[in-house]
């Protein structure tokens, strides 16, 4: 048989033009792949059932192939399988680098240490196995860093990161997104960049396309498209080539394909990355064919059986680009134009990856796009607009308010919470025990847990015979209406505790607008970030002061009654201080201490303003006495969530003492495992006036924005009513004790 075989690692969507070049060349395709049903599985002539990844297990399958037949080359493209095509390669004799450079290629400590020893254009790094090693690495490095897994692509578990109080997230998120779980951190390399494809032969590197990258949607690097040719200056083009040959020569790549990610910076050009593949992102298949006439891949697959490239001259100057469809968050119910903009002049491919069903999300990687269009042009201007006038004409339909409903809530904010909370069935604290930072409970876990069962302990007793139909589920909080004794509680830091699905600002501003369209008041605590209360505040002035701040009790007093006149001027309902934050080591960068709060010093700050100063964290009788008596015109009985102490009591377990002496005096807000509206009626019941929900609102805020608010305050509204209606109870005003009992 004199059919030449080629082994082609991977059948993904990236694949697909390898195999089909490869045939068309009159080869004999064996292909790897672990996903049987991917789609070049289905043309290839030979099929692996095997993962890209497994070195080991494609170099064994390579070796018993080989004795059968004659193998004559092993490729990839578009997918981090160097390592494993440079293995094949060495067991079976084929054209291909050594094992040892394609790590060097692949894992990103291995490639920095080669540049340092070669002396490579590229940023200050620190490999960090630990959080600690991590941490001292920000200290060390120019500001802003960036964090990334060590051994992944497509920008997973990569984040730019300004503030050391962001580390902590950042290096988690990288480290579970490293196989190896080896991170590194390096110096953030401003300025624009180019990604460029090259390859090589018999001791020439041959330039195979240059294009401007497009990465946007910061902290993280979202590439929503490129487009070539580039249109930097020459001497830029010129220098990021340079850098890239350099890299090429440290990490001894003398043949096949080399794909680099070059910044151009302040301090010239510098190596991001260089892989020993061709490029993803649809480049080498579609983009660069499109702009020059050249069959890129069709060269590559002739290196790769140790041949010469036979056709590397440009046939025609064209541009050309790819652009992300990116329609934001929620669950897909319908995808509409695609055949429509297949038709459109300059449209060569569009590639959807949306399905009715799929949750989408704001992209955090590259492997988060709703799908890519390809367009070429004669001009750059022409290009971008067609592209444009494609994406815009693909309409990807999400979840809408009038078909919202839990479970969708639910699923889209489970993938944005990125594991940081699981969206439980039941939130109940037992799936999160201990995940601080994260959503969970402190240490055990068992004060999250406990809130959550003390309520169970309590039963309601009906009462039917009467004319009730529709309870008033109307309250006031001070000179504020509310449609139901509700509001919700402060949650925050979603980039340290909620897996960075949505930015601290946007969340402030989800939660105050569904609120405040629902008829209730949110509550927004600070992050922890120096000045972060600022976001806050900005929220609630932005939907007409329809919100309380929660600010830090930070040793220096005048800060505290600086952001008091702040919330002022906001208009703000009220203003809380979390006293049990005083246990905290700091706030920011060490920058303000938080202290525990003497009663003069309450004094001091309720004396400082006209508006009601609550006092968050109360979980004793003396400390709600002695709040009253120093001033203070709310109660906000709470443990965090069980986030403080994990030996701390329900607040329901003390919420009736404090309740039956405050009452009328203060304002007594509780929060603490409610989840429904039985158990508002049940916190009523127990002498509170208004009930504090938090996380069950942190899930509806990523799940569905404001709209998600709204329809998980309908839904405490629509039980409430409903367990009023059953116990006989006609309003709010007239709940006592006795439509309680416990188990």
């Amino acid at each position: 048989m004199s059919q030449e075989r080629i082994i082609i690692i991977g059948a993904g969507v990236l694949q697909m033009p390898a195999i089909e070049i490869a045939q068309e060349m009159g080869l004999y395709t064996i292909v790897c792949d672990y996903n049987r049903e991917a789609p070049g599985m289905k043309i290839a002539d030979y099929t692996v059932i095997v993962s890209t990844r497994d070195v080991d297990g494609n170099v064994r399958i390579a070796r018993e192939l080989a004795s059968k037949m004659h193998i004559h080359g092993v490729i990839t493209a578009g997918t981090d399988a160097s390592m494993t095509v440079a293995a094949v390669a060495n067991a079976l004799n084929l054209p291909g680098i050594k094992f040892e450079d394609a790590s060097a290629a692949t894992n990103k400590i291995k490639m920095r240490e080669r540049f340092a020893i070669h002396k490579v254009p590229q940023p200050g790094f620190f490999p960090s196995w630990t959080y600690a090693e991590a941490l001292a690495a920000f200290r060390k490095l120019e500001k802003p860093v960036v964090v990334k897994p060590a051994d992944n692509m497509g920008s997973r578990g990569v984040m730019k990161v300004e503030k050391e109080i962001d580390m902590l997230y950042a290096f988690q998120r990288a480290k579970s997104a490293s196989p190896s779980g080896e991170v590194i951190v390096e110096e953030y390399m401003d300025g624009p960049e180019l990604s460029i494809d090259m390859l090589i032969h018999d001791g020439t590197i041959h330039i195979t396309g240059v294009a401007d990258r497009i990465i946007e949607y910061p902290p993280y690097f979202v590439e929503t498209g490129h487009i070539l040719p580039s249109a930097l200056p020459q001497k830029d083009i010129d220098a990021g080539i340079n850098v890239m040959k350099q890299g090429i020569a440290a990490l001894n790549l003398t043949i096949g394909s080399a794909k680099g990610d070059i910044k151009i910076t302040s301090k010239g050009a510098m190596v991001g990355e260089i892989a020993a593949r061709l490029s993803g992102g649809f480049m080498s298949a579609y983009t660069y064919p499109l702009a020059t006439g050249v069959n890129l891949i069709k060269n590559a697959i002739e290196v790769a059986l140790g041949k010469a490239p036979s056709d590397l001259k440009e046939k025609h100057a064209r541009f050309s680009m790819e652009k992300a469809l990116i329609p934001g968050s929620g669950i897909v119910q319908a995808v509409e134009g695609v055949d429509r903009v297949r038709k459109m002049d300059g449209v060569v491919e569009v590639f959807l990856r949306a399905r009715t069903g799929d949750i989408l999300v704001m992209p955090t990687n590259n492997l988060e796009k709703a799908g890519n269009v390809i367009v070429w042009g004669n001009t750059r201007d022409e290009t971008i607009a067609r592209a444009n006038a494609a994406v815009d004409a693909i309409k990807i339909k999400l979840t809408t308010e009038d078909t919202v409903n839990m479970l969708q809530l639910k699923r889209v904010a489970r993938e944005k919470f990125a594991g940081s909370c699981r969206a439980c069935r039941e939130c109940d604290g037992e799936a999160c025990r201990g995940e601080v930072p994260g959503i969970g409970g402190i240490g055990t876990g068992d004060s999250f847990v406990r809130n959550v069962q003390a309520l169970k302990s309590f039963t309601l007793n009906t009462a039917l015979i009467h004319g009730i139909r529709e309870p008033n589920t109307n309250t006031d909080i001070f000179t504020y209406h509310l449609e139901l004794p509700l509001i919700v509680a402060p949650v925050h830091g979603t980039n340290l505790n909620m897996g960075g699905g949505m930015s601290e600002s946007d969340f402030a501003e989800t939660i105050v607008e569904g609120a405040r369209e629902a008829g209730i008041i949110a509550m927004v605590g600070e992050s922890g970030e120096t000045d972060s209360y600022r976001v806050g505040l900005k929220a609630i002035q932005k939907f007409g002061g329809y919100g309380i701040p929660v600010f830090k009790p930070v040793r220096n007093q005048n800060d505290i009654i600086k952001k008091i006149k702040m919330a002022e001027d906001a208009g703000c309902v009220a203003v809380a201080i979390d006293i049990d934050a005083g246990s905290f080591l700091a706030l920011g960068n060490n920058k303000d201490e938080l202290v525990t709060k003497t009663e003069d010093e309450i004094r001091e700050l309720t004396s400082s303003t006209a508006l009601p100063i609550i006092l968050k964290g109360i979980m004793s009788l003396s400390d709600a006495k002695i709040a009253v008596k120093a001033g203070a015109k709310g109660i906000y009985i709470s443990n965090k969530g069980g986030r403080v102490l994990e030996s701390s009591p329900a607040t329901v377990s003390v919420l009736p003492e404090i309740g039956s002496t405050i009452k009328n005096k203060a304002l007594i807000i509780t929060d603490g495992g409610f989840r429904n509206g039985a158990d508002v009626l049940k916190g009523l019941a127990l002498s509170t006036d208004i009930i504090g929900v938090g996380r069950p609102m942190a899930i509806a805020a990523y799940g569905g924005g404001a709209r998600g608010v709204q329809f998980v305050v309908g839904k405490f509204k629509e039980e409430l009513m409903r367990a009023m209606i059953l116990t006989g109870v006609r309003a709010v005003k007239d709940v006592t004790k006795e439509i309680m009992s416990r188990l």
